[in-house]
């Protein structure tokens, strides 16, 4: 009796922890009521295991399999050389023994072993795939004749066909390093080429442009992995050439299905098109097929600003919405049988059939990344339900993303995977919080609540599950749409409860039973409908985007995207408390926001192929450009950000000849230089250089020839595109840029000379100006340090047939400076 008693009291004291009982009397444990630093530790170490242990239990780690696998590959392609793939291989080899022989030991060591060899793993991916792509990029513009296959085509709203094109060969002249492929904008009107055929054409093909500005994107990075080396325009319409033998390639089953799907995607986009007309028609076509390059300017500026532009992309919404309406779809049908809902499952088969029309889908969506994505997500979801298992988890979200890094390791560097997985995670995560909170508190459930309660319920559930998912979606995209597009929209809930309804009850139900019935041809009033609807969505989107409301960010810190998305996904990933860990991290992301806006802008921008050259002051711009606006220009005003005020060069009058001639028509036509200028001449070129620099802040230029203007600081800064004026630049100038090739690379007066060349290798520069005798104080170049595959061709000579990374030992130098 007595032994009994005393296994009672100590499980009662077990159970009674951390308050113990002692012969009957209550006595608070001492460990816990001392307040000594080391026993908070204690508590503290106590509190986190027990976290762990609880996150472990629900298999937590499984999540974060993707997070570290994506963390290694965008490690890799953020050095700015390629590692050794041997040495990579053993390191990882030796790391992943390790964690296997470490695997089922709890503790720190065997955690860091296996997120280690993750992250290897990933990089071993990035290597992979870079080593797969192996996409040539043409070195240096050229204008040539091509011959090529018709890959795919696409029109934009312009009227005009873009093509892309498998390159054959090159004459007049021949490219010695041509690309494999290119993309190639005919502007002239013609019958379009159909896929498959070939095509020739006078074109002028260009490298894909690099980043406008230091931490900008690199346009050539996506065209590396799109297997683009090239992009171009026809001179005039191409013509298409009977095929031959020699032009004719044996095709492989997979590329002989590639081709049959682009066709009947792009004959699915233009029967939309032309049913419904117009930005409505090219929208439409854009949600079924991806085709976006028909949508106007103006119309995609609109679903921006308003918060709407995920709309236009295959997306979890698009997807899930048509899976859900077919899924939904079949089942009333169904229910119109009930013998045969009662011996079969008809919600497996419903689900089966909602499988088989996401595939076909994702065949005819162009294999976007959101689409992937949205594709995976719906699948095993619809899996889920054919295995009886929960449709809607985080395990599913983190089972899409390892494949689609696997397949596609070079997406998680671009915002589409990043925003889209973000608010998909979010999402999920949330509904995963509402269901734990939910299942916890009892709830009031009326038996038979009237009808009118039912409906309010009802509608109130609708309304709020918009509202509620807007704000989770756009909360959780904001990082990253301030990382890669420096702006936020104000109105993107507005906008997104407007447009939402009319996009689940008119324009996805409609699309799905046109594009069912467009087999039969009875598509047509289906597809109008659904025109009708995204009509009312472009009014929505430029009524919003009227109110303004879209706040432009700015570049932000390196370490802002790194730093905000840790936050974010232990928030997201984690169940247990632990995850208020992530939101230090998170305010360290914010408060680097709010540094950034403080940082000292740069004075001078320079495009590196220096056909846009930019002095900033306080209050203004001065750019060797009349006009505020072009693709370059609004990429800066996004970035840093730019003045509101834009000062247009000063064009110098072009004096006429008693015979009525330009007497400064000693240029060529292309501009390049004179030829047997006379010291008389560029005396007064020289006079009209000096007489420029009394006003500051402003460019002064005479066309095709120079441009010369003086900050407020004291430093000048000469833009030459007639060679033979270098060197009077040089003399006059501190920094003098060269628009054409040069065969020197210093100025003998010491002023700072940055050729073409030299910016090929550097990219475009930044620089902040000081006195007129310390002209730099600091500078930055985009691709500076940068030796990778898809930057290797600015390196490439091709009159040497080598590649020459040096650059000048001034540009070094001025690279190396630091701010004092």
């Amino acid at each position: 009796m007595i032994e009994t008693s005393a296994a009672a009291q100590a499980e009662l004291d077990d159970l009674l922890l951390p308050i113990h009982t002692s012969r009957g009397a209550l006595a608070v444990n001492d460990v816990d009521a001392d307040p000594s630093p080391q026993t908070r530790i204690t508590r503290l170490k106590r509190w986190f295991e027990s976290c762990v242990a609880e996150e472990d239990s629900y298999r937590q780690g499984f999540l974060f399999i993707p997070v570290f696998i994506a963390a290694g590959v965008a490690l890799w392609f953020y050095l700015g050389e390629t590692p050794s793939q041997l040495a990579l291989l053993c390191v990882a080899l030796c790391v992943a023994t390790a964690a296997i022989a470490l695997h089922d030991r709890p503790g720190s060591p065997s955690a860091v072993l296996k997120a280690s060899a993750l992250l290897l793993v990933g990089m071993l991916l990035a290597d992979w795939e870079t080593r797969r792509a192996g996409t040539v990029i043409l070195d240096t513009s050229v204008t040539t004749t091509i011959i090529g296959k018709v890959e795919r085509r696409e029109l934009d709203a312009r009227g005009y066909w873009r093509y892309i094109v498998a390159l054959t060969s090159t004459s007049d002249p021949k490219i010695s390093r041509a690309p494999q492929q290119i993309s190639v904008l005919s502007r002239s009107r013609h019958e379009p080429i159909a896929i498959g055929e070939t095509i020739t054409g006078k074109a002028r093909l260009s490298p894909p442009s690099g980043p406008a500005l230091p931490r900008l994107n690199d346009f050539a990075f996506g065209s590396f992995f799109n297997g683009t080396g090239a992009t171009g325009f026809f001179y005039s319409a191409p013509k298409p050439l009977p095929s031959s033998s020699e032009t004719v390639d044996a095709k492989t089953l997979l590329q002989t299905v590639d081709a049959l799907l682009y066709r009947l995607r792009s004959g699915i986009a233009e029967r939309i098109r032309g049913l419904i007309g117009g930005d409505a028609g090219a929208f439409a076509a854009s949600i079924v097929t991806d085709e976006r390059r028909a949508i106007s300017g103006e119309t995609m500026e609109a679903l921006r600003v308003s918060g709407l532009a995920h709309i236009v992309a295959i997306s979890g919404l698009n997807m899930a919405l048509a899976s859900g309406i077919f899924f939904v779809g079949m089942r009333t049908i169904f229910s119109l049988f009930p013998g045969f809902s009662q011996r079969w499952p008809v919600k497996k088969i419903s689900a089966f059939a909602a499988l088989l029309m996401t595939l076909a889908y994702y065949l005819i969506s162009g294999f976007a990344v959101s689409a992937e994505r949205a594709w995976l997500m719906m699948s095993i979801m619809l899996i889920a339900v054919l295995v009886d298992r929960p449709s809607i988890s985080l395990r599913n979200v983190a089972l899409s993303a390892i494949v689609i890094v696997i397949l596609s390791p070079h997406e998680v560097m671009g915002p589409s995977f990043q925003m889209s997985f973000a608010a998909t995670l979010a999402l999920v995560s949330g509904y995963a919080f509402w269901s734990r909170w939910r299942s916890e508190r009892d709830r009031l459930v009326i038996a038979t609540p009237p009808w009118w309660l039912s409906v309010a319920f009802k509608f109130g559930t609708i309304i709020g599950g918009v509202v509620i998912t807007s704000l989770i979606g756009g909360i959780s995209t904001a990082i990253y749409s301030i990382e890669h597009f420096h702006r936020i929209t104000a109105f993107g809930l507005a906008a997104n409860l407007a447009a939402m309804p009319v996009m689940s009850l008119i324009v996805m139900p409609f699309a799905l039973v046109g594009m069912l019935l467009m087999p039969f041809g009875l598509d047509a009033p289906f597809i109008k409908v659904m025109g009708y609807g995204m009509a009312v969505v472009i009014d929505i989107a430029k009524t919003v985007s009227s109110w303004g409301g879209d706040t432009t960010i700015g570049r932000q810190n390196g370490w802002f995207l790194a730093v905000s998305t840790t936050g974010f996904l232990l928030v997201a990933l984690l169940r247990t408390r632990l995850a208020f860990i992530g939101l230090p991290f998170i305010a360290a992301g914010f408060v680097m926001l709010l540094t950034e806006q403080w940082r000292s802008k740069p004075d001078l921008l320079i495009y590196e192929d220096t056909s846009l050259v930019a002095l900033l002051s306080t209050d203004a711009v001065a750019s060797t450009k009349p006009r505020a606006s072009g693709f370059i220009y609004d990429q800066w005003a996004r970035a840093l950000p730019l003045p509101d005020r834009h000062r247009p060069p000063e064009m110098l009058k072009v004096k006429k000849s008693p015979a009525g001639d330009d007497t400064d028509s000693e240029a060529d036509n292309d501009g390049t230089r004179s030829f047997g200028m006379s010291e008389a001449e560029r005396a007064k070129h020289k006079k009209e250089m000096l007489a420029a620099l009394s006003k500051p802040d402003v460019f002064t230029c005479r066309k095709d020839m120079w441009c010369i203007a003086r900050s407020a600081k004291g430093a000048t800064v000469a833009v030459i595109t007639d060679t033979a004026l270098t060197g009077v630049a040089c003399d006059i100038a501190d920094i003098v840029v060269m628009a054409r090739r040069t065969p020197f690379d210093t100025c003998r007066s010491g002023a700072i000379l940055i050729s073409r060349d030299t910016l090929r290798r550097t990219g475009s520069m930044e620089i902040w100006l000081g006195e007129k005798g310390q002209p730099v104080l600091q500078a930055t170049a985009a691709m500076y340090g940068s030796d990778r595959p898809w930057t290797m061709h600015r390196s490439y000579n091709w009159r040497r047939e080598s590649f020459d990374t040096a650059i000048p030992v001034h540009i070094e130098k001025l690279l190396s400076l630091t701010p004092r």
